[in-house]
């Protein structure tokens, strides 16, 4: 699909369950044949590994095929126990006891053997997630928790600052080995685990190739039983056209995301399923709030009525998407369905631009006392595509007319990431984000999330969303919890740190060889230990 700069995880919570014990699942009983090799395509290529420094989808698909967590989430979207085979959670909601698997081991680093999983790895995992050092997405999302605590060898205890809706689910954190990490306090990105992790999951990496390809094998030990296809590798694409043809000509076996411009193509071939599959996503155009020129939200709105989302939509991906209004997964249930896209108006754009004091110049652009409304538009160059570079062309020309000027800049990916969230060096991205919560939107908006490698890279700042954003965590009422973020919704609609843009409908493409494929929404690969590759079709 179609979208670029970065795919975001945030952490899973959405689901609900009710709280109590449940049994392990049975170790696995089919018919289905082992064997087998998978190559799926990626459209571009993840900075690290490990599930918690990353920040991007591939990294948190790879995550599903290497690691667990204490919970999981099965295909009918329940609660089912995982390294966990049972819990227990006290009357007032503050305290989940984990009774751990004893048949678990992790994947052995090389020339080792493989060491036993135990409570000391989910203590270790929660004391390294939360450590200030550490910088992750998901040490927001995890600070209701008071303490871990190890009460045996398979028995660890969370202990909440509060009860929170839906606790059970945000157990799905993925446990990384107490003997993994280089330094036992804080994981940065430079440690040796983040390029070769191991875990508990169907699949260990085996290497990383000289094309950059990640090879994974498949784990015989696998608590939940062998998976069946022996290797999954992932290839890495800077082009989206060639994706298609890789599948095509047979270099690949599947595509996580179809580019909507070659649905039909591969339609057509009887080779091919065409899955699709919902996410919780959108794409926007972010602004680094610290330049003075974006700091006012008139800017902001400006830019948001000058662009024509909907003709974008319609020729870039083939109308293959919903146009959105605000800073919540479309489809979920904190979405505000009452809050509509801002309409294409460019003379409202420019009236909001003339209250914000700003005078056309001898040139066309505008300026405010003698500066003018220049700005820069950074990309990445290993996520260049066609329809890419037609939404950032198209943005350019839109801002054109109402007398903005935009400087597109294609950037290496990692360059790209170390401007945009360590150092701060630019105007305006275009990038999606991509989320496991449909309402947890605090990583990116509130202010306590700025600062290097964090989400809000923008340097968004109120007063009035952060406290909103903490009222909604702290509720345990769901309607409640609702209005308040139908109120967040029409603020950061209104602010516009975001011109938010639409949400695309995801496929996935593989070919009819590979059976049983049940697709995560988000995660994709959590069920991928029951596909299978019939012994007749085995390379």
């Amino acid at each position: 699909m179609k979208q670029i700069s970065i795919i975001v995880m945030l952490a899973l919570s959405l689901l609900g369950s009710a709280v109590g014990v449940a049994q392990a699942a049975d170790i696995r009983k089919s018919n289905r044949p082992d064997g087998g090799n998978l190559n799926y395509g990626e459209y571009g290529r993840p900075a690290t590994l490990d599930p918690i420094t990353s920040n991007e989808m591939i990294s948190m698909r790879l995550s599903e095929l290497i690691f667990n967590g204490l919970v999981g989430i099965s295909e009918r979207q329940e609660i089912v126990p995982e390294l966990a085979q049972r819990w227990e959670a006290s009357r007032d909601g503050r305290t989940y006891t984990f009774f751990l698997r004893k048949d678990v081991t992790w994947h052995p680093k090389p020339g080792e053997d493989a060491k036993p999983f135990t409570a000391n790895d989910v203590v270790f995992t929660y004391n390294i997630m939360m450590n200030p050092k550490t910088i992750t997405p998901l040490k927001v999302r995890y600070e209701f928790i008071e303490k871990a605590e190890k009460l045996d060898d398979y028995t660890v205890q969370f202990t909440l600052k509060r009860p929170v809706l839906n606790a059970l689910a945000k157990f799905s954190f993925k446990i990384i080995p107490r003997h993994g990490p280089s330094n036992p306090l804080y994981l940065t990105r430079e440690d040796y685990f983040v390029q070769h992790p191991i875990g508990t999951g169907p699949y260990m990496l085996k290497n990383i190739n000289a094309d950059r390809e990640i090879v994974m094998v498949a784990n015989q030990k696998y608590f939940k039983g062998r998976p069946h296809i022996d290797q999954f590798t992932a290839k890495p694409f800077a082009d989206q056209n060639i994706l298609t043809q890789a599948l095509t000509f047979n270099a690949i076996d599947m595509i996580v995301l179809v580019n909507p411009r070659s649905i039909a193509e591969i339609q057509g071939d009887k080779r091919f399923i065409l899955q699709p599959y919902n996410a919780l996503s959108y794409s926007f155009f972010g602004y680094n709030l610290r330049n003075p020129l974006l700091a006012d939200k008139r800017v902001r709105q400006a830019f948001g009525y000058a662009v024509n989302r909907q003709e974008m939509l319609d020729a870039f991906f083939n109308g293959q998407g919903t146009i959105i209004s605000g800073p919540f997964a479309p489809g979920s249930w904190a979405y505000n369905l009452d809050v509509q896209p801002m309409p294409f108006n460019t003379q409202k754009a420019t009236e909001l631009l003339r209250e914000a004091g700003f005078k056309q110049g001898s040139d066309g652009i505008m300026q405010k006392d003698g500066k003018k409304l220049a700005l820069t538009l950074l990309v990445p160059i290993e996520k260049e595509s066609e329809a890419v570079k037609r939404v950032v062309l198209a943005f350019q020309n839109y801002l054109k007319n109402i007398g903005v000027s935009v400087k597109v800049e294609f950037k290496e990916w990692q360059s790209w990431k170390e401007n945009v969230f360590a150092d701060h060096s630019f105007d305006i991205i275009f990038a999606s984000w991509v989320f496991d919560d449909s309402a947890d939107i605090s990583s990116l908006f509130h202010s306590a999330e700025i600062g290097p490698w964090k989400n809000n890279f923008g340097g968004y700042s109120n007063p009035e969303v952060d406290a909103l954003i903490v009222e909604s965590k702290l509720t345990l009422d769901h309607e409640k919890r609702r209005t308040i973020n139908r109120k967040l919704h029409a603020l950061l609609a209104d602010e516009a740190p975001y011109t938010f843009l639409w949400t695309l409908t995801n496929y996935s493409a593989y070919h009819k060889k590979v059976q049983h494929v049940a697709i995560h929404p988000y995660k994709f690969f959590s069920y991928a230990d029951e596909w299978y590759i019939p012994a007749a079709a085995q390379k």
